[in-house]
């Protein structure tokens, strides 16, 4: 068996997938609903006789009855809501938010609420049909079930409370920028997973490890393949990042170091292991995956259909402020006194150029008629270009070329064109009409 598969970082990680899963949520409210009842049975003996038989049965038992007929229909309300919300949601916006959607934390804690709220109140009945909570002393049954129905109308509130955006645009391009900015930096905050900076090519005596599956690099575990390379005393160059599509057989990993014949099958099923490849890509360690979504946002809202290029600017400021947080993975590594943690493993840095395509480049393209669109794009890239990161800028400055030079062309307006070229800087201006005019010449 492979020990590095119970390395706390593959451990945390494994609880941070499964808590986001509604049915876990819903199992452990239920699991404490049946706590509850038995700390019940703890506690009252304690109760003494005269205080406990001042309270009937009968009052828990309406109580009970009360839970157990509402909450099954405020649950089935609820679930009814969080369906439609996704399907529109994905119809309106992207499909690719409704994943995202799907994990929502409030609406997940309070359909989980709901149903352990549920299951409390059956098992309760149940065991007071058999006697197991009898009338001399239903006093703590009565007050746990107030404490419950307390526990539910809290979460009946919050859950309203939350209706009222929840699905919206607005809440959609916050929650998918939330998470962006955090992944983005995480993965500044550790650069290349705390590895080296793969920036050049693989060493050439380095053999490839394939893929067993087609699909795409959703998650490394750095600090298992670190454990695995060490132990074999080998190095592990990961050329494709996360978020690549892999085909299968296609080699995702080199491996610069001799493994014996009979440990080689082990070490590739290992190396699998650490690398998930899936059929979707995920927000988890793919920051440049949470910026297709935003672009594609923008994009969609720009389809004729919609015609809402508001939706657009906003987008256009949120990822700008996204990249602005930015600054090379190669530099941070550089200027580390020490050797980087993963000292045994090789990963490509963020690229620059790509981010701004995952951010900006649908709704540049789609948006190259509507002035108000590339105005807004052309300030948020002219922001970038004087971003400390030497990289970054000039990334920005040649994708800020590139998006003029597209909208010159598209837009049949000839006074949105002037007023456009009048918004950007003169050594802009200059090379995009002179690279236009030489292709008009050819």
């Amino acid at each position: 068996m492979d020990k590095s598969f119970f390395l706390p970082s593959n451990l945390w990680r494994m609880i941070r997938l499964y808590s986001r899963k509604l049915w876990v949520r819903v199992m452990v409210m239920g699991l404490l609903s049946l706590l509850a009842l038995g700390v019940t049975q703890l506690i009252d003996p304690y109760i003494p006789d005269k205080i406990s038989g001042r309270l009937a049965g009968s009052s828990a038992d309406r109580l009970l009855d009360i839970i157990a007929s509402a909450m099954l229909s405020v649950t089935i309300f609820s679930m009814t809501v969080m369906v439609s919300t996704y399907r529109s949601s994905a119809s309106q916006w992207t499909p690719r938010v409704h994943r995202l959607i799907m994990q929502d934390s409030v609406t997940q804690k309070t359909l989980a609420a709901f149903i352990g709220a549920y299951v409390y109140a059956l098992i309760a009945i149940i065991l007071r049909e058999i006697s197991v909570f009898g009338d001399k002393h239903a006093l703590v049954i009565f007050w746990l079930t107030v404490l419950v129905l307390a526990f539910v109308v809290w979460s009946l509130v919050r859950w309203v409370l939350h209706l009222q955006t929840f699905g919206s645009l607005l809440h959609t391009t916050r929650q998918v920028e939330d998470i962006t900015k955090r992944r983005f930096q995480e993965r500044l905050e550790t650069p290349c997973l705390g590895a080296h900076a793969l920036t050049g090519a693989v060493p050439s005596k380095a053999w490839p490890v394939t893929a067993d599956q087609s699909g795409y690099i959703q998650h490394i575990n750095a600090e298992g393949l670190q454990s695995v390379a060490s132990r074999l005393k080998v190095h592990i160059y990961l050329p494709k990042p996360i978020g690549r599509f892999v085909f299968l057989n296609e080699p995702f990993a080199w491996v610069d170091g001799t493994v014996s014949d009979t440990e080689r099958k082990e070490f590739r099923s290992m190396l699998r292991g650490h690398v998930t490849v899936e059929d979707l890509r995920s927000y988890e360690q793919d920051p440049r995956f949470g910026l297709n979504v935003m672009g594609e946002i923008a994009s969609k809202a720009l389809s004729p259909g919609i015609n809402d290029p508001g939706t657009a600017i906003d987008v256009i400021t949120r990822v700008g402020r996204i990249l602005s947080s930015y600054s090379s993975e190669t530099s941070r590594i550089e200027g580390q006194k020490n050797i980087p943690e993963m000292d045994r493993l090789w990963v490509p840095p963020l690229d620059p150029a790509d981010l701004l395509n995952n951010g900006f480049g649908s709704l540049a393209r789609d948006g190259a008629k509507i002035f108000e669109v590339q105005h807004q794009l052309q300030v948020t890239l002219a922001a970038l270009m004087k971003h400390p990161d030497l990289g970054l800028s000039h990334a920005a400055e040649e994708f800020a070329e590139l998006c003029l030079r597209r909208a010159l062309e598209h837009m049949d307006f000839a006074p949105d064109r002037q007023r456009l070229l009048a918004s950007v800087s003169d050594y802009l201006r200059l090379r995009a009409t002179q690279t236009q005019r030489s292709h008009l010449e050819l």
